[in-house]
């Protein structure tokens, strides 16, 4: 997303990304990846139970609770007019591309 930007900002679309993790790690994240757009915490999981993506996981044998990796775009009106599950990190801008045309 972030080497997206220019093109995302030429098409109208501001970049927000959300997780659970605490502002302080979020911090050290961009700092590190220089990311250019707003990382918004979602420590008590309001959003993403909101938005149907803190779902069970399952790794290594383990269950526990986790983020759904997902795209939304929201219009003006501040209603989302597109959804993409479990999208990988490669897919998000190609889908919000198709999304876009």
């Amino acid at each position: 997303v972030r080497d997206a930007l220019p093109d995302l900002k030429a098409a109208g679309v501001a970049a927000i990304g959300i997780s659970p993790d605490p502002v302080a790690q979020q911090k050290k994240f961009d700092d590190r990846h220089h990311l250019g757009f707003a990382l918004l915490s979602d420590s008590d999981h309001q959003i993403a139970d909101a938005f149907g993506v803190w779902v069970e996981k399952k790794m290594f044998g383990k269950t526990s609770m986790g983020i759904a990796r997902s795209a939304f775009l929201i219009d003006a009106a501040g209603r989302v007019s597109a959804t993409g599950y479990n999208i990988s990190p490669k897919e998000t801008i190609p889908t919000l591309n198709q999304w876009l045309a």
